[in-house]
Order: C-alpha cells, then structure tokens, then sequence
C-alpha cells in the first residue's frame, strides 16, 4: 500500500516531464520549418539582386549564354569602370543629386508644417482638413498626371526639373500623415510650458518639436531620397533632353552601343543597377533603427 502511494507522484512527476518533453518537441519542430520558411522566402528575395551582381561580372555574350551562368569563373570586374566613361553620366548623377536633395529638404519642411497645426492645435474644420489630405491619398498618382502635364507646360516648365520638385512646396499626404500621427505622440505639456516660458508657436516647433520628432524626420527623409533616386515614371513624362536626365531615366539609352543596330550592352547595365542599388542599401542600413522607431510610433494614436 505504502509502495503504490509513493508511486503516484513519481508517475505524475514523469507524465509532466514527458508533456514538456513533447511541447519542446513540438516548439522546436514548428520553430524549425519556421526557419526553414524564412530562409526560403529570403533566398527567393535575394536571387534578383544576386542576379545582378552575377551578370554584372559577365561579358555580353555570357549574359546570353545557354544555359545560364550561376558563377562567373572569370569577373570582368571592368565593367564598373566602364560605365565611368560613358557620356553624360555624370550629369544623370548630378540630376539625381539635385532631385534628391531638393525634394527631400522640401518635403520635410513643407509636411512637417501642415502636420503641426493638425496634430497640436485646436481650430474648426481641423479633422474635416485632416480627412481631405487622407482622401488624396485614395486617388491613383497616374490620373493627375494629365492634369499636371498641362498645367506644366502652361508654365513652359516641360523639359525642366521644375515639375518634380516644385510640388514637394505643398507637403506630400502620406508624410503629413506620419509627421501628424508622431506629433500626436508627444505631451501637450511641452508645448504648454515652452509657451509659458514665452516661446512663440513656431518657437515651439523648430526649438521644442523638431528635436523631439528626428526619428520621423529621418524616416521620411530617408524614404524620399530613396523614392527620388529610383525614380523613373515622373522623368518619363517631363525630360527629353538628355542633359537632363536623372540616373533612373539615363539608363534605359545609356548603355545602347553607337552604331550597334540597337545592341544593347547588358553586362554593363547590370553593373550600372549595382552602383544604383548601393546608395539606398547604405542609407537604410544606417538608418533603420530610426526608420522602424519612426514607424512604429506613428501608429500608436
């Protein structure tokens, strides 16, 4: 009787002991094909830009060769230096710099201005103004473009850089709504007491707000340079000169062979999508604490 009594807790013991046995069997099974999943996915993601890197170290006709070379066994390491002697690409660099720049600097001041009032002061109509900004957001970018193109050329702005950085003056919707909704997350007391201590409200915002709010200033900053480096569509409609032409645009006749029937000289493009690549890569990595800090408070109110 004494013996099967003390057996009891022994068995209960071992039951719980095999039941957390088998969950972290389990846990372990299921965080294994999770894993397995993510590198799956995140090869997938990773083949393009390794693609890339790969061609750009083939020449012409080993990027159409048959079948497909994985690994150059000879780099022609060249082709980056030959895409620096190709004419005018200095100029798509410089075109990009100012589009990038000017944007960026624009927006930022110029969203972060609408957004304050929205987010920090109490006027009539405030949420009917902050509605009507969410709504321009639901309208697809393609359809305004006839409207602006004539608007444009009304101006004599076509063929200009003047059409891409002008509209960065009037604040760009989606960066109103993350300045607004990260305004939203600092205490009103600290404007309160700037004011008490008789600062004005653009004192308040440019002394007491701008400093608290870099993390979504970086963000959106970051995220426009990145928009306008890659940007192809908008240099489409507006450039024809080729002195003009920002990288994204350069590109597509850049690497054309003169008097080549049309060849065009892939490996060399490949290299020149690199060197493109890079800038944003960079620039990301150096501020994605920021980015993903900045992001995550815009949602919290």
């Amino acid at each position: 009787m004494t013996s099967t009594t003390a057996s009891l807790p022994a068995n209960k013991a071992g039951r719980k002991t095999r039941m957390k046995s088998t969950g972290r069997s389990a846990m372990d099974g299921g965080s294994l094909a999770k894993y397995v999943i993510l590198v799956a996915v995140s090869l997938v993601m990773l083949f393009p830009i390794y693609w890339i890197v790969a061609s750009s170290l083939k020449t012409l006709s080993g990027i159409s060769s048959s079948p497909p070379i994985f690994f150059p066994t000879d780099p022609q390491w060249q082709n980056y230096l030959a895409i620096f002697q190709k004419p005018n690409v200095m100029t798509y660099l410089r075109n990009s710099a100012i589009l990038v720049f000017a944007n960026t600097a624009f927006t930022l001041i110029s969203s972060s201005l609408v957004a304050y009032p929205l987010a920090r002061m109490r006027f009539l109509g405030r949420g009917a103004i902050f509605a009507l900004i969410l709504a321009t957001m639901m309208v697809p970018s393609v359809t305004v473009v006839l409207p602006q193109f004539l608007l444009f050329r009304e101006f004599g702005w076509l063929d200009s850089l003047l059409p891409m950085i002008i509209p960065s003056l009037f604040a760009a919707p989606y960066n109103v709504f993350l300045f607004r909704q990260f305004f939203m997350t600092i205490p009103v007391s600290v404007d309160e007491a700037a004011r008490l201590d008789g600062c004005t409200r653009f004192g308040v915002f440019f002394r007491i707000i701008v400093p608290l709010a870099k993390p979504i200033f970086i963000t959106v900053g970051v995220l426009s340079a990145i928009s306008w480096w890659n940007e192809l569509f908008l240099p489409v409609i507006y450039i024809n000169s080729d002195a003009l032409k920002p990288l994204a645009l350069g590109a597509t006749t850049a690497f054309i062979r003169v008097g080549g029937m049309g060849i065009h000289e892939w490996h060399e493009q490949m290299a020149f999508a690199m060197l493109m690549a890079v800038p944003p890569m960079i620039t990301y990595a150096i501020a994605s604490r920021y980015i993903s800090g900045g992001i995550k408070t815009t949602g919290s109110k």
